[in-house]
C-alpha cells in the first residue's frame, strides 16, 4: 500500500480532495473519468498531467464527435493546425490551446468522440431520452422515471446552471437531455474498452463526471463490474460541501466575465 499527495493507493478508495500531485498517482481502474469545469485552463493542465501517467489505451472527448475522432487519431497535425483540421470553434467551447495540453498527452491513445447529435439532444428534450436511445435504452435505466427528488435536483441545478432565467417548463426536458448524453457517454466508453481495452480516460465537464447520476452512475447500470473512478475538478466558491465524486480538486476560479450579467430578473417572467 503506497500513501502519495494524500491518496491512498492499494486499498479501499475514500471520496477525499486530493491534491494535483495526486493525479500522477491514480489507482489502476478500468475508466477513469476526469472533470472539468470547460474554461479553465489550470484544469486541462491537470487532465494532462494524469493523462501522462496513466498511459490510457484510449481518451474519450466530449467535445469530439466520431469524424473528429478519426482526424485526430490520423497523428498528423499538432496544436493550432490539429483545431483547424477538426473545425474545433464550430463546437463553442473554450478555445483550442486550452485543449492541446490534453491531446498531446494522450501520447498514442486512442481517441473516441462521444458528442451526441444536436438533432439527437433536441429529440429527447421533446421526446425523452429512451425514445432517441433506441434497444439499449432499458440497460441504461432510460425507460424508467427519475425518483421525484432527484428530478426536483436535477431541474433546480438547470435552473441555476442558467442563471434562474429558464423557463420553468423547460426544464424536464432539459433533464431528459442530460440523461441522454449521459448514457450515450457511457456507450462510447464501453466500446472503446472493448475495441483497445483499458484503462480508459474520459475528458468531460465535472457535471458528467457526478457519480450519483453522471457517467459513472450510467456505467454501473449498464456493465456493474467494471472498476470506475471519477475525479472532479472544482473551483473554489467557497462551497465546504463534499461533491459527488470519488476524487475532486478545487482550483482557483478561471477569470470570465459575469455570465448571468444583464440576466438578472428574467427568469421571474417564466
Amino acid at each position: 500500500m503506497v500513501m502519495a499527495a494524500g491518496l491512498m493507493l492499494g486499498g479501499p478508495l475514500q471520496a477525499r480532495e486530493i491534491t494535483q500531485e495526486a493525479l500522477s498517482l491514480l489507482p489502476p481502474v478500468d475508466v477513469v473519468i476526469l472533470g472539468e469545469v470547460h474554461d479553465n485552463p489550470q484544469h486541462h493542465l491537470n487532465q494532462a498531467a494524469a493523462l501522462r501517467a496513466l498511459k490510457p489505451a484510449a481518451v474519450v472527448f466530449e467535445m469530439l464527435g466520431p469524424e473528429q475522432a478519426a482526424i485526430a487519431n490520423q497523428g498528423t497535425r499538432v496544436g493550432e493546425a490539429l483545431g483547424l483540421a477538426l473545425d474545433w470553434t464550430s463546437g463553442g467551447w473554450p478555445p483550442f490551446a486550452m485543449y492541446w495540453p490534453v491531446f498531446e498527452a494522450a501520447g498514442a491513445a486512442r481517441v473516441y468522440g462521444m458528442a451526441v447529435p444536436r438533432a439527437e439532444v433536441s429529440q429527447a428534450f421533446r421526446n425523452g431520452p429512451a425514445a432517441v436511445f433506441g434497444a439499449d435504452a432499458r440497460r441504461y435505466g432510460l425507460d424508467e422515471a427519475l425518483p421525484a427528488d432527484e428530478q426536483e435536483a436535477r431541474e433546480q441545478m438547470q435552473m441555476e446552471a442558467h442563471c434562474n432565467a429558464m423557463p420553468a417548463d423547460m426544464l424536464p426536458g432539459m433533464v431528459a437531455a442530460q440523461r441522454l448524453r449521459d448514457a450515450a457517454f457511457a456507450q462510447t466508453i464501453l466500446t472503446a474498452l472493448a475495441e483497445v481495452g483499458g484503462p480508459v480516460a474520459v475528458i468531460t465537464g465535472s457535471g458528467h463526471a457526478r457519480t450519483d447520476w453522471g457517467i459513472p452512475a450510467a456505467l454501473r447500470r449498464a456493465a456493474p463490474d467494471l472498476s470506475v473512478l471519477s475525479v472532479g475538478q472544482l473551483e473554489d466558491h467557497g462551497n465546504p460541501a463534499a461533491p459527488p465524486f470519488d476524487l475532486w480538486l478545487v482550483t482557483a476560479p478561471a477569470e470570465r466575465p459575469d455570465p448571468c450579467a444583464g440576466l438578472a430578473g428574467a427568469g421571474q417572467n417564466g
